[in-house]
């Protein structure tokens, strides 16, 4: 499992260090891999419409073939939801 977002790889390193996670972060400051997903995206918060990563979960064979997206992910629920796909 791999986590990817826009923050830098020395916030990454704290946040890892502060909830255990159990899995990689890779840190992508140029947007390369977010929009490559389509996951930089305009979003309305408060009234304000701003651009940023819409949580969104892909499930990824060994081949690199997408098999499954969940969109506007939950964090406390998108292990459970993963887990019933594999």
């Amino acid at each position: 499992m791999i986590g990817i977002s826009k923050d830098s790889v020395a916030s990454h390193k704290k946040f890892e260090e502060k909830n255990g996670l159990p899995f990689t972060l890779l840190s992508d400051p140029e947007l390369a891999a977010i929009q490559a997903y389509d996951v930089w995206q305009e979003k309305n918060m408060y009234g304000k419409k701003t651009m940023g990563v819409v949580r969104t979960t892909y499930l990824i064979d060994e081949q690199g073939v997408i098999k499954k997206v969940l969109g506007k992910v939950k964090a406390a629920e998108n292990p459970a939801q993963m887990l019933k796909e594999i």
